[in-house]
């Protein structure tokens, strides 16, 4: 097995399946304007039911495409689903009306549950001892294309709103072709197996989760951070548009930005103030920092204030981590994979359930009949959510957990 040519290959699809997660968000405004939307705030709902369409397909399928790897193997299903990825680009880019697009969401949700045999499949060829690695590679990769993903979108829409799906779609063809040549299978027969009802059961994890000890804060916690972190990529783009006028370059300069600053934070910032506070003031810290952050996006009149806020609200990104450490210590070695599991399931659900709620509040205060204008409303809740979980969390010690 050529590994290198493998390993390439794996890192390639990750990084183009993150591209096609963020290459949507800059274009969301206009995009729904072509399908029909009349004002930014209809646009913002319409918006997030295509997001939650995409994590709801990714939080159902998942499990069954992860499933289909172990039963026929990695290979094929990772070639098709980047097939149907380019097939469902296309199917964007030709899109006139609000329900193709849906469908092309939903396809593009079951589609992207390839990272999970992306993993797998990188499992299988890594060595123990260069898996940790390996992995590390995969989320750096990711990261990579998240930042890139709005940044390109926002560049190529300046040409046509059209552009960047067309452009999507080229790079899933010519990864399928890529990986006809060069991929070889990395699951022999002997060691697959057939699929499960249990396996493929997306629900299964949430279910597991009330058995897990002493992690009933945490994960009530996890769920609630990430609900209220999904205003920033549901809405981030409508709230530009509707505040200051931001074309779809802008909004996608920006969101690379806040990426950078994520990354920087996790990778740079995180490590040290874990090694001289702790975990629980570190949460806390992260907590705070995503109150001030949210309260500022939220009231601000001025599109130059966005650089004060946005490195601030980067820093609440270090309480997923810090809180997965958390439960992980909390955890015997034989539930770390449950654990894990239940903390993916409540994220998705997150993405799925926030879109719904955070797009009529931004409505109703964008609305022609809205008594006050208030664009950054969402960005309130969102602070009024995460400032609750920052006095659960001030209260909760997890040494005595």
């Amino acid at each position: 097995m050529e590994i290198r040519g493998s390993l390439w290959f794996i890192l390639i699809t990750i990084l183009i399946d993150a591209i096609g997660v963020g290459l949507i968000f800059p274009l969301m405004p206009d995009l729904m304007a072509r399908v029909g939307a009349v004002t930014t705030g209809s646009g913002a709902i319409w918006g997030g039911i295509l997001m939650a369409a995409y994590a709801a397909t990714q939080f159902l399928f998942a499990p069954l495409v992860g499933g289909l790897s172990d039963a026929f193997g990695r290979k094929p299903v990772l070639l098709v689903a980047l097939a149907a990825l380019a097939f469902d680009y296309v199917l964007m880019a030709l899109a006139q009306t609000f329900w193709l697009l849906l469908i092309g969401r939903l396809v593009a949700g079951v589609a992207g549950a390839t990272y999970i045999t992306a993993t797998a499949y990188l499992a299988d060829i890594s060595p123990p001892e260069k898996r940790a690695a390996n992995f590390g590679l995969i989320g750096a990769t990711f990261g990579v294309g998240f930042v890139l993903g709005p940044a390109l979108g926002g560049i190529l829409a300046q040409v046509s709103v059209t552009l960047p799906f067309w452009t999507a779609a080229i790079l899933s063809a010519a990864n399928v072709v890529f990986g006809l040549i060069i991929l070889p299978e990395s699951l022999p027969p002997e060691k697959r197996r057939a699929l499960s009802e249990i396996a493929i059961n997306p629900f299964g994890a949430i279910l597991d989760a009330l058995r897990l000890p002493a992690l009933t804060i945490p994960l009530v916690a996890m769920f609630v951070f990430e609900f209220a972190n999904m205003v920033y990529p549901t809405l981030w783009a409508f709230w530009g548009r509707e505040a200051f006028g931001w074309s779809a370059a802008v909004i996608g300069t920006s969101l690379a930005a806040y990426g950078i600053g994520v990354a920087l934070t996790q990778t740079v910032v995180m490590p040290r103030l874990l090694t001289r506070f702790g975990e629980h003031r570190v949460l806390i810290f992260a907590l705070g920092t995503g109150v001030i952050g949210a309260v500022g996006f939220g009231v601000i009149g001025a599109a130059w204030m966005v650089a004060i806020f946005l490195p601030i609200a980067c820093l609440s990104d270090m309480a997923p981590p810090t809180m997965t450490a958390i439960m992980a210590n909390a955890t015997d070695e034989s539930r770390q994979g449950l654990l894990q599991g239940v903390i993916a399931s409540l994220g998705s659900l997150a993405a799925v359930l926030a879109p719904l709620v955070m797009t009529p509040v931004f409505f109703a205060f964008t609305d022609s009949a809205a008594r006050v204008h208030l664009p950054g409303a969402p960005f309130l809740l969102a602070a009024l959510l995460m400032g609750g979980l920052l006095s659960l969390v001030f209260r909760f010690n997890p040494q005595t957990a």
